[in-house]
């Protein structure tokens, strides 16, 4: 799997250019992705799926997001929300959504945006979802519903609404990651039956409870949690992009010369050296970091089924974080290098300004906002310590 992924780095490559363009990915993109198994990766055996775990996934959509952030991004949140599918919605879902060859791309907007009527065992929806990243290639799309009942509060529920049932809005004209397509869906009086929607499943509750802990036996289902996977997703593409901007600079590095004496080339002066070495480091480490969270994902979730160890609150956050600060590193990485290639890289055909442009909008997603992430741990960390320390001070006296 990942040597089809690296074979493809030089190809999305040659097609960054048009992605932007275009504002979406390439259908043959699409094609080679669908071929190459790369949205199954995630996606259990019983549906089609090769059900391979956190870590080939998060090695795949780093290799693939160093040919093309764009097009990694859009693998990564339509292909991990396999996870989302076959962790929390019942059999009777799964079986409709993957079908008879199993073809599922998924992405997902969870703020309940779209009101639901109840109709015959299921709901009219109406409404709209932003920021569908995906959504020209997508078979589906999850998104955040509320019900409305006469009489009743509204409900937050979760629903999947098929592409047939949704129309797009060409909205998404940003500065970088241009060719995701994250354009808004339009949903006009679609019908989705009861066994297509869930409660929220953002929290150790909701999780346990959902219909699809008890249709697979492997543990990241049975146990493993939603938000550190999105999270994962947003990293492992961060860390691919500075990949892809380290191989692009080292390149520059060795092509370009000083303008001033000794007129030689940056590769070999001191400067330059120290800047590649830094950004070197720097994008190891974030690697090692993803890679490590998707083992502990897996880790987590096993203990949670095999030993009793809850995949607690605490732990889903302590993967978030993590995976907050690999998305940092992957920005400042290429920060350093953009700044210290030299003015001619801010040229519009230079591929590394396009990387920097996709690695400053991917900073801007809210998943990304690490000061954020860093407060909510340490918040439920401490109200956990707290709460031992209390415990054990009783008990002392």
């Amino acid at each position: 799997m990942l040597r089809r992924a690296s074979a493809m780095v030089p190809v999305l490559r040659e097609r960054q250019a048009e992605c932007e363009r275009l504002g979406r990915i390439p259908q043959i993109t699409n094609d080679e992705f669908v071929e190459n198994g790369f949205y199954r990766i995630l996606q259990p055996r019983r549906f089609g799926g090769y059900e391979y775990g956190m870590p080939t996934f998060a090695r795949v959509m780093m290799e693939i997001s160093r040919g093309c952030a764009s097009s990694g991004w859009v693998l990564a949140l339509t292909g991990g929300h396999a996870i989302m599918l076959s962790a929390f919605f019942s059999e009777e879902a799964q079986i409709d959504v993957y079908g008879s060859d199993g073809e599922f791309r998924g992405p997902s907007r969870t703020p309940p945006r779209v009101i639901a009527h109840p109709r015959n065992g299921g709901y009219d929806l109406t409404g709209e979802w932003g920021y569908v990243s995906g959504c020209d290639i997508a078979t589906h799309v999850i998104g955040g519903i509320s019900v409305q009942e006469q009489g009743k509060d509204p409900e937050p529920r979760v629903a999947i609404v098929e592409r047939a049932d949704f129309t797009i809005v060409d909205d998404w004209n940003t500065i970088g990651m241009r060719g995701t397509g994250s354009r808004k869906v339009v949903i006009q009086n679609a019908f989705v039956p009861a066994y297509r929607t869930i409660p929220p499943m953002r929290d150790a509750f909701g999780s346990r409870n959902a219909p699809g802990r008890r249709v697979h036996q492997n543990p990241m289902y049975v146990a493993g949690r939603l938000v550190s996977v999105l999270f994962e997703e947003m990293a492992a593409v961060a860390v691919g992009v500075a990949k892809g901007a380290l191989d692009v600079y080292e390149q520059e590095l060795l092509r370009s010369k000083l303008q001033m004496p000794p007129f030689s080339l940056r590769a070999a002066t001191p400067d330059y050296q120290r800047h590649f070495g830094e950004a070197w480091a720097i994008i190891h480490t974030a690697e090692a970091l993803v890679m490590d969270i998707a083992e502990q994902y897996m880790e987590f979730a096993r203990q949670d089924v095999e030993e009793e160890i809850p995949f607690s609150d605490e732990r889903d956050l302590h993967l978030q974080l993590l995976e907050q600060y690999a998305t940092k590193l992957a920005g400042d990485a290429v920060d350093l290098m953009f700044r210290t290639a030299g003015t001619h890289v801010a040229q519009a055909e230079s591929m590394l300004q396009r990387y920097f442009r996709d690695m400053a909008v991917i900073k801007t997603h809210i998943a990304a906002q690490m000061d954020r992430g860093a407060e909510a741990f340490g918040r439920v960390h401490l109200d956990k310590a707290s709460t031992l320390s209390s415990t054990a001070t009783m008990l002392l006296q």
